[in-house]
């Protein structure tokens, strides 16, 4: 998989902006991504060294309309340390 096939989008929720200050940034990425292959493909997109990953399986939420139901998709996110000399990851442009 090419590295921007395996991130997929940043998660942007109050509890991941409050810990940006600490280098832990969250994103969605491809639910059959390896913790080596998530790695490696945010090292290459945003050129920073990580620290540490964590992943979670998020299933998908039962949702109604009337008489019909279904379920959204299911997803994985990683939420990724930087080391401290690490530089910043750009989420928003900055002008």
């Amino acid at each position: 998989m090419d590295a921007r096939d395996i991130i997929l989008r940043p998660i942007i929720t109050e509890q991941t902006m409050n810990v940006l200050d600490e280098k832990r940034y969250t994103f969605e990425v491809d639910v059959r991504a390896t913790k080596p292959q998530i790695k490696r493909a945010i090292e290459e997109i945003f050129e920073v060294k990580i620290e540490k990953i964590n992943t979670a399986n998020v299933r998908g939420k039962l949702k109604r309309q009337g008489r019909f139901s279904g379920y959204t998709k299911k997803r994985k996110k990683a939420i990724v340390q930087l080391t401290a000399a690490s530089k910043d990851i750009q989420l928003f442009n900055e002008n």
